[in-house]
């Protein structure tokens, strides 16, 4: 395992709206974390793929696009795989449950981190093609960022 290595992957495809979100995200706060002991990456699966990326790592925090009942547009959520809610890349129908494929690299013995969190923002669509967010959440972009940033501060500590 990489000693204390931490990687915050973002979770997402660009051409489909507001699922760009982690991404974005993602190249927005590799400048803010610059220099630091960090790794930042960028991925569109889910499922058993997703152990690829995180294979080594100390610590992985995702950032993906969440779509719930009654969620306003530029929530964020923090879970830990104990209280995980599925979200747009760690949960496929076409493919196991981000749960699944844990439990399943564990019986595998693969290197996994031990140390798992999902940030998740509340967007609004996701299956039409642009590389533009939706109103809704171009315009709470900012306070996005800032929350993540909160969190991420937060979590690695």
């Amino acid at each position: 395992m990489t000693d204390n290595k931490t990687l915050i992957l973002g979770l997402g495809n660009d051409i489909l709206t507001d699922d760009g979100i982690g991404p974005r995200l993602v190249r927005d706060l590799s400048q803010i974390f610059n220099g630091q002991d960090i790794f930042f990456n960028t991925a569109s699966c889910g499922g058993l793929e997703i152990m690829e990326y995180i294979r080594g790592y100390r610590k992985v925090i995702f950032i993906d696009a969440i779509r719930t009942m009654n969620g306003k547009p530029g929530n964020v959520y923090h879970f830990i795989p104990s209280d995980f809610t599925e979200t747009s890349h760690l949960s496929n129908v076409h493919d196991i449950s981000f749960i699944t494929a844990l439990k399943m690299g564990k019986i595998l013995e693969l290197d996994l981190p031990s140390d798992l969190h999902i940030i998740a923002v509340e967007i609004v669509e996701d299956m039409e093609f642009s590389e533009d967010f939706t109103p809704s959440v171009k315009e709470s972009y900012p306070g996005i960022l800032e929350k993540v940033t909160a969190l991420i501060k937060q979590n690695l500590s």
